[in-house]
């Protein structure tokens, strides 16, 4: 039998993340915890206003979960993933949690971290980006100057200065950039803004346009840089919708539903001949450490959320300078900070 345990948590962070769509400054996220035979296993999902993703939400869709936890064995990853799949099929941030935790659990059952359980080597994969969020243009300038040693900086737009603040930042270092307009930019803006930003050492574009624009087509045709989709892929279905539109994908897990229907979908753009990237939202350390296991499946990674904190809820991989360091831990390797959540196994789940 599995035990599950869920409860709410406030992020604060070290500075209000402004991106085209508004601005946060404590991120409300959720930590499920499954509990099997002695062995805890986490996983998280954050809410998120554009999704329609809530607390009170992911609460109820989890509580669905109850009449099937007493059938359920972690060794029976697949058997389990499905049959919660289908419950929750309408809310991929729940599922996600759910998704991270099991994982997390199968692979502490068989004692190895579980990047070790897929055959992958830790040390493999891309270097993380680390965000610069929108603001004042001196603001953003101190934000960069803040964290010197990362190697490679993602810096969301979708203002009315936008080349003037990318200009301005290049003045203060040489390392990479990539910029992310969150659907902020017109086809028009997109195509124009595509050539200066490549002169100023722009990678590729993030999501320039709103989802299901029809002016992707003519951007993709027309970009002097390559166009990644965000928001325009948040689930398996969405992959084969991007060739012709996008260059690459940007997968969220939170948005897809977990690891394995990421996994699915870095097999499928692979196939398709995209470019793969895996993101983070603004998390806690336990959805950080999930993200890490695949890392080295991916071509780009945005995995510094809990590097934008002022504190964190948990310990596990750690990102620095964009460099992932694995603890010597079994599955994703997480340990909340005041230990494990209550458990209720006279209910079969608990909410905390």
């Amino acid at each position: 039998m599995i035990d599950i345990s869920w409860r709410a948590f406030a992020l604060p962070l070290k500075h209000p993340f402004t991106i085209a769509r508004g601005t946060v400054e404590v991120q409300e996220t959720l930590v499920v915890q499954l509990h099997e035979a002695g062995e805890f296993g986490y996983g998280e999902a954050t809410t998120n206003e554009f999704y329609g993703a809530t607390i009170a939400g992911m609460s109820r869709s989890l509580a669905r979960l109850g009449p099937l936890l007493g059938g359920m064995a972690a060794e029976r990853l697949d058997e389990a993933l499905a049959a919660a799949a289908g419950l929750l099929a309408d809310d991929p941030f729940a599922r996600c949690a759910f998704d991270l935790a099991l994982h997390d659990l199968w692979a502490r059952r068989r004692g190895l971290p579980l990047h070790a359980c897929w055959g992958l080597d830790p040390a493999a994969g891309p270097l993380s980006n680390y965000t610069i969020g929108i603001d004042e243009p001196a603001v953003m300038v101190r934000k960069l100057g803040e964290v010197p040693e990362w190697p490679i900086y993602k810096i969301k737009l979708g203002t009315a200065d936008d080349l003037a603040i990318v200009r301005e930042l290049r003045r203060h270092t040489d390392k990479p950039f990539r910029v992310d307009a969150n659907g902020g930019w017109t086809a028009r803006q997109a195509i124009e803004l595509s050539g200066p930003l490549a002169d100023l050492g722009v990678e590729f574009i993030e999501q320039p346009l709103p989802p299901g624009d029809p002016g992707m087509a003519e951007v993709w045709r027309s970009s002097v840089l390559p166009v990644v989709a965000d928001e325009s892929c948040a689930d398996e279905a969405d992959v084969e919708r991007c060739v012709g539109l996008f260059h690459g994908i940007n997968i969220k897990l939170v948005k897809c539903g977990g690891l394995a229907p990421a996994r699915r979908m870095i097999a499928r753009a692979r196939g398709l001949g995209l470019r793969v990237m895996c993101g983070c939202m603004t998390e806690s350390t336990v959805g950080i450490s999930a993200l890490a296991q695949i890392a080295p499946e991916l071509d780009d990674v945005d995995i510094d959320g809990a590097a934008l904190l002022a504190s964190d809820i948990a310990s596990g991989v750690v990102v620095e300078a964009g460099r992932r360091r694995y603890p010597a831990r079994p599955g994703t390797g997480v340990e909340l900070r005041d230990g494990p959540l209550p458990l209720r196994a006279t209910s079969g789940f608990a909410s905390g």
